[in-house]
């Protein structure tokens, strides 16, 4: 099968399309025909390894562990291993293989079953490709550390990219009142998913306005932490889930420092793969209430351009790899 190859560690150059064997699963695991992926931060990072952590954490000391990239993953359920009972082939299925070894940046994918749904039936295999690593990110940092519902008031920081345009949505289906901060050129994007104020950066602190909030979602935290607790209700939390890397540091080192017994708590956003949450994605996708945002879409030779595009720190949304 073609795959998107990493040997060592580098700017998306370094990538190079292969051959290579195709994977079988094992009696847990199903093999995937690849669709269509998508491109994350995450993908930036472990190409580069521009966080130290990268190495420290199983990804490799002096190389990848894993040579194919890719973590988002849609397309059909080729073959089932043994004790699968929950898909058969020619299923339609979407995931996140990030805690399975990755991989989705080629034409067969191997993961374990638990970290796959069933397509949302209204979506695309780009479309759905979109979904797994952002969505959920957002979700878990909305719902499980920001502790999100009907009424509160909820700024999403960084409401322009991948993980940030899910967290518009899924928060305004929660009920909450939103407000999204972006540049000028996403602030028309950011009102047509719903958000209820838009802040544009270029023009306005929201740290320096005097408003409070019940949850600031970071989705690109770029302010020192102690800037965002001053913008935080006296019960509010903030949720960091990605950023400029002196801040990321910052909320993982000192997040617990800056917390407070009774009061405003500093919380970090590590997303957990797993198929109920796809599930629940599923009803709001299938509902209406959430629509993935695609930026641009490359073929599976031009991954390298693709990962590249992500690590400007420009996207509007998501990028996708088109397999077939």
């Amino acid at each position: 099968m073609k795959a998107i190859v990493c040997t060592q560690y580098g700017p998306p150059d370094v990538l190079q399309l292969q051959e290579v064997r195709r994977p079988s699963p094992g009696e847990n695991e199903i093999l995937v025909k690849v669709h269509a992926a998508s491109v994350n931060q995450y993908d930036w990072h472990l190409l580069t390894a521009d966080i130290f952590l990268v190495r420290l954490m199983g990804g490799g000391f002096f190389k990848p562990k894993n040579m194919i990239l890719g973590a988002d993953v849609a397309g059909y359920v080729e073959e089932v291993g043994t004790r699968v009972n929950r898909f058969r082939p020619g299923d339609e299925v979407y995931g996140d293989v990030s805690m399975c070894g990755n991989g989705s940046f080629a034409e067969y994918v191997c993961a374990s079953h638990d970290r796959f749904a069933f397509k949302p039936k209204n979506l695309s295999f780009e479309q759905s490709a979109a979904v797994p690593m952002a969505a959920v990110t957002a979700l878990q940092g909305l719902r499980d550390e920001g502790k999100i519902g009907s009424g509160k008031k909820v700024l999403i920081n960084g409401a322009s990219g991948g993980v940030g345009t899910f967290a518009v949505q899924i928060a305004k289906s929660f009920g909450a009142e939103v407000t999204a901060v972006c540049s000028t050129k996403n602030v028309d994007q950011a009102r047509s998913l719903g958000a209820d104020r838009v802040i544009d950066y270029t023009k306005e602190d929201f740290t320096r306005s005097g408003k409070e909030y019940d949850l600031i979602f970071a989705a690109n935290g770029y302010h020192p932490i102690s800037v965002y607790k001053r913008a935080l209700a006296p019960q509010g939390i903030y949720a960091m889930a990605g950023g400029r890397k002196a801040q990321m540091f910052q909320a993982l080192l000192l997040g617990s420092l800056y917390s407070e017994k009774a009061g405003k708590m500093m919380r970090t956003v590590s997303a957990k793969p797993n198929a109920e949450d796809l599930v629940f994605m599923n009803g709001l996708l299938e509902s209406g209430k959430v629509t993935p945002v695609i930026d641009r879409q490359y073929p599976l030779h031009q991954t390298a351009d693709a990962i590249r595009y992500i690590g400007e720190g420009h996207a509007r949304g998501k990028v996708i790899i088109s397999v077939i």
